[in-house]
């Protein structure tokens, strides 16, 4: 496309004719800009073929690329995408950081976790150094004491048959192996021989040593397994132990020491016609109270009552329950049965 041509002359005036500065310059801006629409013009006459030809070379490339790559192109790409996230290899970045703020952030937390653990560190030793090893600070919430019973027997339910020794001998066994430590020998080895009646208090420090007064086997008499070693369960008569539970400084209330008492817990009383105790007093005697701890109190030996039940009612479920009786002790929590008494059942079969 051709063009005319301007003359890039500027316009002549007549001799002596005046002309405003200003007029001059609105020439020329008018002149310059007639030049750039015909740039401008031939700009866009001239390029055409070009775009033309840079779409169908992008095109192409696309088209090459596409054959290139593995079907699922979206999930390749967020495959390639994952691994620059992971590691950029350009840009040396690791999870888009790189290894100077990896390794900011690390003192950072070393020094904050470091302050926290040692701030507790502090806490906890201040705490320790007012509790005391030997004696608990608080022991409101484990009194009144409770109470278990041996042989060990499932949900406290006694089912054996008298002609069937292979149906209460793991009970005998029982008995036998718990006693071991109240042999009458090894008491008077470990344990001193405490006057009955008042409480054993031991003064002094109270990482000292204390001494343990002696319970033998023997006072548990036809319970102990000495005289009769099925503790009464080849003849229907069984044998049950029961402890109270240690609890440090615990002294029963007024001198008066903890006694046991069992019945029928419902149904007919004259179910259990007949209850033997021993020691026969079916009480713990005061010498062995106050308990100084597993600490200092490496001996002590817990006191026992033995109930032996010599006359039961055969061949049904018979419900009982021993319960604690004493000043201070509470043995009617409903939520807890072992809190003060200890509930059972009977079931010898003939």
């Amino acid at each position: 496309m051709r063009r005319q041509h301007r003359s890039r002359r500027a316009p002549t005036f007549p001799h002596g004719y005046r002309y405003r500065l200003d007029d001059q310059d609105e020439a020329n801006q008018n002149y310059l800009a007639d030049e750039e629409e015909e740039a401008e013009e031939e700009a866009r006459v001239m390029g055409v073929p070009n775009l033309e030809e840079k779409e169908k070379e992008e095109e192409q490339n696309e088209e090459e690329e596409g054959q290139g790559q593995p079907t699922g192109n979206t999930w390749w790409q967020k495959l390639q995408l994952m691994n620059e996230y992971l590691w950029d290899p350009e840009q040396r970045m690791s999870l888009a950081r790189t290894g100077q703020s990896w390794s900011l952030i690390l003192v950072i937390y070393f020094f904050f976790y470091a302050s926290l653990a040692a701030v507790i560190t502090v806490c906890m030793y201040t705490l320790f150094l007012t509790i005391s090893t030997y004696m608990p600070t608080f022991t409101e919430r484990v009194k009144p004491p409770g109470v278990m019973i041996r042989p060990f027997a499932h949900s406290l339910n006694f089912n054996f048959n008298v002609s069937e020794p292979d149906t209460w001998q793991h009970y005998v066994i029982s008995l036998n192996g718990f006693l071991q430590g109240y042999n009458d020998s090894l008491q008077e080895e470990m344990n001193v021989d405490c006057p009955p009646g008042q409480y054993f208090i031991q003064d002094g420090n109270e990482d000292e040593d204390k001494k343990a007064c002696q319970f033998k086997r023997s006072f548990l008499k036809n319970c102990s397994g000495l005289e009769d070693p099925t503790f009464g369960y080849s003849t229907g008569q069984p044998c049950i132990l029961l402890k109270m539970n240690r609890i440090v400084g615990f002294r029963p209330e007024l001198g008066d020491p903890v006694k046991v008492s069992c019945k029928v817990q419902r149904g007919d009383e004259n179910d259990i016609r007949s209850i033997n105790y021993y020691p026969e007093s079916a009480s713990f005697d005061l010498r062995y109270y106050p308990y100084y701890g597993k600490l200092t109190h490496v001996n002590y030996t817990s006191p026992l009552v033995a109930m032996h039940f010599t006359d039961v009612v055969k061949n049904q479920v018979v419900p009982v329950q021993c319960q604690l009786k004493g000043k201070g002790i509470i043995n009617d929590v409903i939520n807890d049965h072992f809190v003060g008494r200890v509930i059972f059942t009977l079931n010898i079969e003939t």
